[in-house]
């Protein structure tokens, strides 16, 4: 029966390319999914590892006993096993460029480069005290070059209970510029390296080191040098490893010792496969059932059912090995191209690939296995009956044979049983009973679409009377095999189910971050100082609001303090004018006889002390949770600015902006604000910054799970494509006879065009029924237990998926109807 099998590749070739096309994706996602994991660990390496790489051990302190003391370091320069030694002291502090602060960080010096883990790109390394260099990226972005002057200040200790009121702050000069480190924990921060005693100023206490790094002299063996150092070292160390046991150490630590990515983007490569296996699993439907006659006669002359079954096995053994190879092979090209693409950014010149064993063999095991596996259904139907009997079609999954009514009762009983968890997890905020109930329930539905699938499709077929003749024969022909119409939408209704579910969930829980922003925050931005610090002048406060994108800005003014019931709390004023600009919602707008209170405070009348007077003021609830009451500055005057009050509390500045800045422009605003005002830039906060935030991170997930989903609906549209091709082989015959009882090539490739854009659009408008309502549940389960959860359904979205899967249908009617319309009707007829 191999010779059998060998047959239907030299013979039938094109049949199988569906099946090598839909395994081969399936196994390039599962088997990139594994390389994208170890080459995230192998970047890592190369990235977190530069800071010692050049080190032959690194000396870590424990941090429940403290850092590591300048007693520990002088023992382990003077060891007889260590040639050189660097004790790390790195610290976070900021840094005043020209008119902005950034975050940064700053190390001392090695006492010698053969340790520095940082390449001096220009200029020379800092001679004194008074000197730094600089990383390239914030350099580039804040125009500094050798010579410019930076002030950097250590603010840890400012403000905070026995801290200073001042920060320590050394006006340093820029003498060169260094490449910028790639390790992840320096990700976003400027970085300085300056001397030991630059460091020394800027620290308020004995800080001791973060580690020591190490190069042995020759001839001294690891083993030898940690064993020496372990003595040497009079304090508990956590440990002393090579930089490459370090690096492994950091990475596990950096990842929590988990994969959450890879299980993430595994379980969209689960989806794929799945979806591959129903293609495979009608595409051997479709050719068993093409072949009944030729299996009933190797039946008839001998063969045993056990032969024919081995013959078609065979067939899906070979296929599969042959696609997952491909996979491997692609997903191998692939992964290698992003990354040299990659490397070439300088922020990703640490990028490396790592292919390991797991992605070959997991990808060529799991894809032979699914292909075999997903063909032992139709191997077992071309067995199950008598020879003759094999020469009459197959039942469909139906009421009427014990297969099916099993399949039908399971799936409906997964759809009532998983629907309900579904609705009460939904209700409930409860998403460990949601998740699980969701899942079932779909499971149901693919298991019961043959209820439903094959009826929509007719229903939607009287849509295409309209088209004469061919959309009669459309309609008929796509509800002809139930079973195969069934199989094929469900494919696609999986895909689609998903990425509609992304879409309106992602759109729901848009619209509950923002609900809950516009409660947290009365107005769009929010800017101010330290306690104690000066006040921002008015000269900042005129140009902040000169920039584009500010619509207003107003500074409140600290008028007193508000007692409500058993709650005190700062008053600050807003003028009527500015409370009408800045505040969209009234009732977070004081009156001249009112005060707003914060939202949860229950309170009628609030007593007001400003200075010497006290005033009795009738309570209002704002919809917002500030930590202070507003009041009316047109009926108060600001307090006095000797008041003691003002070293505790800092007066806001508020500012709206224009609604149709995006979230690019957001950010950018932020920084110029912050540059213009002259504070840090994570004193500047406010609703539209955190929904910009949240919309881009939501935005980057939609964009990144749709197109990981894509690989499915392609998949399933490979489905589409296959299952006409075969039922174009199947019924050449009968559109031979039509072509010759008059109908055209045009109308034989509408009618077939219609056929697809039929099912296609069915399943599309079946899954994105069912996107919605998981997507608005999932949210719900998700988010239900802190915000408040409205179905938001992206028409705009939904109808973009569904046009784009009908056109795709469409467009995979192509190849079968140009080679159904090009075959003449006198060589179709002759055909058998």
């Amino acid at each position: 029966m191999l010779q059998v099998a060998l047959s239907q590749f030299k013979t039938h070739p094109r049949r199988f390319v569906a099946i090598t096309l839909a395994v081969l994706l399936a196994v390039a996602f599962l088997s990139a999914t594994l390389m994208v994991n170890a080459s995230t660990k192998a970047s890592l390496k190369a990235s977190i590892g530069q800071g010692y790489a050049s080190a032959d051990l690194v000396i870590s302190p424990d941090f429940a006993d403290g850092p590591l003391t300048a007693a520990s370091a002088a023992k382990v320069a003077t060891d007889s096993a260590v040639a050189q030694s660097y004790p790390q002291h790195s610290m976070h502090l900021q840094a005043d460029v020209g008119g902005a602060s950034l975050q940064a960080s700053l190390r001392n010096l090695p006492g010698t480069t053969a340790l520095e883990p940082a390449e001096l790109l220009s200029g020379a390394w800092p001679a004194n005290d008074n000197e730094v260099v600089v990383d390239a990226v914030t350099a580039r972005k804040n125009a500094l070059t050798a010579g410019d002057s930076v002030s950097l200040s250590d603010q840890s200790g400012v403000n905070q209970p026995g801290g200073n009121t001042a920060a320590p702050s050394v006006q340093a000069t820029v003498s060169g510029i260094i490449a910028a480190s790639s390790d992840p924990m320096s990700s976003g921060l400027a970085q300085f390296v300056g001397t030991a005693g630059a460091v020394e100023k800027l620290t308020t206490q004995d800080a001791g080191f973060g580690m020591i790094t190490v190069k042995l002299k020759p001839g001294v063996s690891v083993a030898e040098a940690k064993a020496s150092l372990a003595a040497a070292v009079e304090q508990p160390v956590d440990s002393i490893l090579t930089a490459d046991e370090k690096t492994t150490q950091d990475v596990a630590g950096f990842t929590g010792g988990q994969d959450q990515l890879t299980i993430v983007l595994l379980a969209f490569a689960a989806v794929a496969l799945l979806v591959s296996a129903l293609v495979v699993t009608n595409t051997f439907s479709v050719l068993v059932a093409q072949r009944t006659r030729e299996l009933a006669l190797l039946r008839c002359v001998g063969a045993s059912r056990k032969q024919v079954r081995n013959s078609v096995i065979v067939e899906a053994l070979i296929v599969g090995f042959f696609a997952s190879v491909l996979g491997v092979l692609v997903a191998t090209g692939t992964m290698a191209l992003i990354l040299t693409l990659l490397s070439h950014n300088p922020d990703f010149a640490f990028a490396t690939l790592a292919v390991p064993p797991s992605a070959i063999v997991a990808g060529i095991v799991v894809g032979t296995l699914l292909t075999v596996l997903a063909a032992l259904v139709p191997a077992r139907a071309a067995t199950a009956v008598a020879p003759l009997a094999a020469l009459r079609p197959v039942d469909d999954a139906s009421m009427h044979n014990r297969g099916g009514r099993i399949r039908l009762t399971l799936g409906v009983v997964l759809i009532l049983g998983g629907g309900a968890g579904l609705v009460y997890g939904g209700l409930t905020a409860n998403l460990l009973l949601a998740l699980p109930a969701g899942a079932a329930s779909f499971v149901g539905i693919i298991l019961a679409a043959t209820l439903f699938v094959p009826k929509l499709v007719a229903l939607a077929g009287t849509l295409t009377r309209p088209a004469g003749v061919p959309g009669k024969m459309a309609a008929a022909n796509a509800v002809r095999n139930p079973r195969r119409t069934t199989a094929t939408a469900s494919a696609l209704l999986i895909g689609v189910t998903l990425v509609t579910m992304m879409m309106s969930g992602a759109a729901t829980a848009r619209h509950a971050f923002d609900t809950q922003l516009d409660g947290r925050y009365p107005v769009d931005i929010t800017a101010q100082t330290y306690p104690g610090e000066p006040a921002i002048s008015s000269a900042r406060i005129a140009a902040a609001a000169a920039l584009p994108g500010v619509a207003h800005i107003a500074a409140l003014d600290l008028v007193g303090t508000v007692t409500a019931g058993d709650t005190q709390l700062p008053a600050y004023g807003i003028s009527d004018v500015d409370a009408s600009a800045l505040l969209a919602n009234p009732a977070n707008r004081p009156t001249r006889t009112s005060a707003v209170l914060p939202k949860g405070i229950d309170s009628d009348s609030a007593s007001l002390v400003a200075g010497a007077q006290t005033t009795t003021l009738t309570a209002t609830p704002a919809t917002t949770y500030d930590m202070f009451a507003l009041v009316s500055l047109d009926a108060f005057g600001p307090l006095a600015a000797a008041d003691p009050l003002h070293q505790q509390e800092v007066a806001p500045l508020w500012i709206s902006v224009d609604p149709s800045l995006d979230t690019n422009a957001l950010m950018d605003l932020r920084t110029s604000l912050a540059s213009s005002l002259g504070v840090s830039e994570y004193l500047v906060s406010g609703a539209v910054l955190e929904k910009a935030m949240f919309n881009q991170v939501i935005d980057m997930m939609l964009l990144v799970v749709t197109g990981l989903l894509a690989v499915a609906v392609v998949i399933a549209l490979i489905g589409v494509a296959n299952t006409l091709s075969l039922s174009v082989l199947e019924r050449t015959r009968e559109n031979s006879l039509l072509r010759a009882l008059g109908l055209t090539r045009g109308q034989l490739r509408g009618m077939l065009a219609l056929e697809a854009v039929l099912i296609a659009g069915v399943a599309a408008i079946i899954g994105s029924t069912l996107g919605c309502v998981y997507g608005w549940l999932g949210a719900k389960a998700a988010l239900g237990e802190f915000a408040e959860v409205t179905a938001v359904i992206p028409w705009g979205q939904i109808i973009a998926v569904v046009a784009v899967a009908a056109f795709a249908g469409l467009l995979a009617s192509v190849v079968p109807a140009h080679r159904a319309a090009k075959l003449s009707p006198v060589e179709g007829l002759a055909m058998d």
